[in-house]
């Protein structure tokens, strides 16, 4: 009933069936393959806590992902109608009982979507910290293997106090 089901898709339990069989057959034919998923940010359905949820899996699965592609809105797409219509348009419409959609619009609530996919990049950092601790959700942020990302830096918080950006080297 997530994201996926608004994307068309199968749930998680399709991919790790396909995974497991790819990894198989991969090793039977003698190749060293690899299965790279593709991810999409800002999708009609997905909401904080369900990208929140993509990138503790990410991290769980050593997932580092470098080009996220944000939904764009397209003509004759059933989910550019959610977009628009912040319903789910794949279930009959009821006088009373409309399937409300959450769709990222604001250029913030995109770039929070997308940096999630992106935890692992420094440039992301500052605003994932700002939403984890909006989400009650500060205690992924430290430098654990069970942290989504690190505290703020000595450089960052003297770059923030300066009123600059903070630039990673």
């Amino acid at each position: 009933e997530g994201p996926l089901t608004k994307m068309m898709k199968p749930g998680m339990g399709t991919y790790y069936r396909f995974k497991n069989m790819f990894e198989k057959f991969s090793k039977e034919a003698g190749k060293k393959q690899y299965l790279i998923p593709y991810f999409i940010s800002a999708h009609p359905g997905s909401t904080d806590r369900d990208m929140l949820n993509l990138a503790l899996w990410l991290k769980e699965n050593n997932f580092r992902v470098d080009q996220v592609q944000n939904f764009y809105p397209s003509p004759m797409a059933t989910a550019t109608t959610m977009y628009f219509t912040e319903h789910n348009s794949l279930k009959p419409i009821k006088r009373k009982n409309l399937d409300p959609v959450f769709a990222a619009k604001t250029k913030e609530q995109r770039s929070l979507h997308k940096a999630f996919l992106r935890y692992h990049d420094p440039e992301s950092w500052p605003l994932l910290r700002k939403a984890l601790k909006g989400m009650g959700k500060a205690h992924l942020i430290g430098r654990g293997p069970m942290h989504l990302v690190p505290p703020e830096s000595g450089r960052e918080k003297d770059a923030r106090r300066a009123g600059k950006k903070f630039v990673p080297q």
